[in-house]
């Protein structure tokens, strides 16, 4: 062993690294036996090797070397317990939990003992101990929870979030944003090749009752004219969700606030219902309905004053219509918030997670749902459903099949599941009131579900549901993040909608499973991956955009703040206009602010206080944002015509002229509606760089765009990416060329490295006007062939600025034109 001993004077002036490099140099020390013989030299050795015998007993070789073999096991054991690390730290990383350094029952039972010899009696320094409340005077676990939630909003898993997940106060609630582990490829590959679950309980729903032709009408009024009908047949009967945007009343293209999801009752549920149902010779238009609106919480408090106002519009209309009829409508607006749990659950095997956490009640189950259910997971993923279906049912508490079993993927290679959404598919008693109420708790706790399991004979065996056990129904919708540019990876999954209350019943299960669970990073990660905007970071001009701007800059500028100046970037050497928010005046050329430089600070900000753009008072030009499914079509049709802002204007009164609006006022001219236009695009790198967010985008004149374009057909046989003594003299004179102010033409909202196309990869915004030109700038240049490749069709370029360096790098820009494909079955 290592002299331990205080007298022991070679030791006292050794250092402690030298003392524990003994200490594990004499661990890994084997003990030698001393043997008699040693003494007798060389000749002993060599006369004892002629007499070695031809075979041995085992028995008396292991009894003769009983020494060296109990050394050797000392040897490994005290190698082992000497060693640096404890038995917590050997752990995998994703094992490791704090709580394991310092409580024995947090370590694999495998590893207790060792860690319990680890971990010694420690003693805390005694503290004065502060005079507590009387016992009956002391708050409740309950209300000390409440008195933490005056400011913000809890969800019902925010406990099992807390513990793993990184959280942030955001539009009202205290939400997740990313797990503690601080990459995200590996939730990136879930999404892709797994499944990941996020708790997006935050999103609000409100109900809508009434007449179905004031329904109608009031989204007619509010709703997106490029998105689907509304008021079509086949959204109407409830089979399928909606996904629309609102505008403020009769204002479309103007006045855009936020992304919605309808979704209607289904009418079957209508029929049956005898309190809702109407006379036999009822007009089916005059017949009650119920709707609900999901919206995000960003923007929720207007979404409800504006479906107010345009029920009241669609009321006074309908009253004008009837004047002589006494037909009176009754319109009800709920506000639903905390009635409903909503679950996302992304990635191709989100069907044999579903199958294998949730278990239908089988009485009463239509032969649709049936056939649906047994074929779920033989399906790859659910991209092969037809879009945006509704599936409603009913499942038992998912504690009483506690832990559950992924369902194995079908043997068959192709599936024949032909499911047509139905609305007896869609039905389900979650659109009852008096259920979601009675089920507002459940019935029996955690515990005393697992005292009945205990009292199971063979352990571990599931338990069978009761009479009294609580059914939970449950609503199943078809979710894709998808978008029609080629380079884009699709996502499918569900949204799982549940009553209240259920939570972390539903949560276990699913997690269970093996599934990862993301935060807010996560779900913007997967819409951007996809090809597809993500609100409010890049819907500009509406009133979430500009909270979201305003907060983002005043971190931006504070962590800017923070640097000393030989530490920070000189954004005034560098000529960018605005390194914290995006300059939309200049963008679109409208009047700017005078401006007033700071002299200590070391960039020019034009910004005003209000992001949302200049008032019609000031001038007749109005932003607003062209997006939908129907973009790319409108582009196309207005660059085809000679004069574009006149094509724009017709396009815009056509879609209005859909939804029975009148056309826009005569005061508002082409030329104001293109000047005001911006447009969401997706921006691929041509060669290197990666793209941020708040770069500035730049067009480039007909020179140095052919000047590109011949690097790039240079470099079409080599690698895309090349070592810095590879790169021609011509192509870093171009990315060093500082581009003019006048030729920004938009700003990057969000980009980074994309993982699915290994690449710079942007979604930015930038004005209609401006991409016209683009679009004319390479018909020029093919008309003069410029390009020799007829091959190979070059899109638009543009050049992105890095707002931390003097590099600009060029990409490829296209119409961001459809966020959800529909798929007509």
């Amino acid at each position: 062993m290592a002299p331990k001993r205080k007298d022991d004077t070679t030791n006292d002036a050794q250092t402690a690294r030298e003392k524990k490099k003994q200490k594990v140099a004499f661990a890994r020390t084997i003990a030698v036996q001393d043997s008699p013989s040693a003494s007798a030299g060389p000749s002993t050795f060599a006369s004892s090797l002629g007499r070695i015998p031809s075979a041995i007993d085992v028995e008396k070789f292991a009894e003769a070397r009983a020494f060296e073999i109990g050394a050797m096991e000392d040897a490994m054991k005290n190698a082992s317990a000497s060693s640096t690390h404890r038995v917590w730290q050997t752990l995998p990383r994703h094992l490791r939990r704090r709580a394991a350094s310092h409580d024995v029952r947090k370590v694999p039972t495998r590893l207790r003992e060792k860690a319990r010899a680890e971990m010694g009696t420690v003693k805390k320094p005694s503290k004065p101990r502060k005079p507590q409340r009387g016992k009956a005077n002391r708050p409740t676990r309950e209300e000390t929870l409440l008195k933490r939630q005056r400011d913000k909003l809890w969800l019902e898993s925010h406990l099992w979030h807390a513990k793993r997940m990184k959280m942030e106060n955001m539009w009202g609630y205290r939400l997740a944003v990313h797990p503690t582990e601080k990459a995200y490829r590996s939730s990136h590959r879930a999404s892709v090749h797994g499944s990941i679950i996020h708790d997006a309980s935050y999103c609000s729903i409100i109900e809508v009752t009434g007449a179905q032709r004031i329904i109608e009408s009031m989204l007619k009024l509010v709703c997106d004219p490029q998105a689907e009908h509304p008021a079509a047949k086949r959204n109407t009967i409830g089979s399928r969700v909606i996904h629309t945007h609102l505008y403020k009343p009769d204002t479309y293209p103007f006045d855009l606030l936020m992304p919605v999801t309808i979704l209607w009752q289904p009418m079957c549920a209508q029929e049956t219902d005898p309190e809702e149902g109407g006379q036999p010779h009822q007009d089916p238009k005059d017949v009650v309905r119920h709707v609900w609106l999901i919206c995000h919480p960003a923007s929720y408090d207007d979404a409800f004053a504006l479906i107010q106002q345009a029920t009241s519009l669609a009321l006074a209309a309908a009253k004008r219509q009837q004047a002589t009829a006494n037909t009176e409508y009754e319109m009800e607006i709920a506000d639903l918030r905390g009635h409903f749990n909503i679950f996302e659950i992304m990635g191709p095997k989100s069907n044999q997670v579903l199958k294998g956490a949730l278990k239908p009640v089988s009485q009463d189950a239509p032969e649709s749902f049936t056939q649906f259910w047994s074929a779920l997971n033989k399906l790859p993923c659910s991209g092969s459903l037809p879009r945006n279906m509704v599936v409603g049912f009913t499942v038992i508490d998912p504690r009483l099949d506690f832990p559950p079993k992924n369902a194995r993927v079908g043997s068959e290679t192709t599936c024949n599941l032909v499911t047509v959404p139905s609305d007896h598919l869609a039905q389900s008693e979650i659109w009852d009131e008096p259920v979601r109420l009675n089920l507002r708790k459940p019935r029996y706790k955690k515990s005393e579900l697992d005292h009945r399991r205990s009292m199971n004979d063979v352990p571990g065996t599931r338990l069978q549901p009761q009479r009294l056990d609580d059914r939970v129904p449950v609503l199943l919708i078809q979710h894709s993040l998808e978008s029609s540019l080629a380079d884009s990876q699709a996502l499918h999954g569900w949204r799982l909608i549940f009553p209240a209350g259920w939570s972390m019943a539903f949560l276990n299960s699913l997690v269970y499973t093996g599934s990862r669970v993301g935060g807010q990073r996560e779900r913007q990660t997967q819409a951007y991956e996809a090809g597809t905007a993500y609100y409010p970071r890049d819907y500009p001009f509406t009133q979430a955009y500009a909270t979201y701007a305003r907060e983002r800059e005043k971190e931006e500028r504070e962590r800017w703040t923070r640097k000393p100046p030989a530490k920070r970037v000189n954004y005034r050497k560098l000529g960018i206009r605005s390194p914290f928010r995006p300059d939309w005046e200049v963008v679109l050329g409208l009047p700017e602010l005078l401006e007033n430089p700071d002299a200590d600070a070391e960039f020019v900000s034009t910004q005003r206080d209000d992001s949302m753009g200049v008032s019609q008072d000031d001038n007749p030009v109005q932003p607003w944002l062209l997006q939908g499914p129907l973009t790319q079509l409108i582009f196309s049709n207005a660059s085809d015509m000679f004069n574009r802002s006149a094509g724009l204007l017709a396009e815009v009164n056509t879609l209005r002229r859909n939804f029975n609006l009148d056309p826009l006022a005569s005061s508002i001219s082409g030329a104001d509606l293109l000047k005001g236009a911006l447009v969401l695009v997706a921006i691929n790198m041509c060669n290197r760089g990666t793209p941020e967010d708040l770069d500035s985008i730049h067009i480039m004149d007909d020179e140095e765009t052919t000047r590109w374009i011949t690097i790039m057909r240079k470099n079409r046989n080599r690698t895309m990416i090349l070592e810095p003594e590879d790169r021609s003299s011509e192509e870093l004179e171009l990315a060093g060329k500082k581009p003019l102010p006048a030729s920004i033409i938009g700003y990057v909202t969000t980009g980074h490295y994309s993982l699915s196309r290994s690449k710079g990869y942007a979604i930015g915004v930038v004005s209609l006007s401006r991409m016209l030109e683009l679009k004319a700038q390479i018909t020029r240049l093919d008309s003069n062939n410029y390009r020799r490749d007829k091959a190979t069709k070059v899109k638009p370029i543009v050049k992105i600025r890095d707002k931390q360096g003097h590099l600009s790098r060029v990409a490829f820009v296209s119409i961001l034109g459809r966020d959800i494909i529909e798929r007509r079955s």
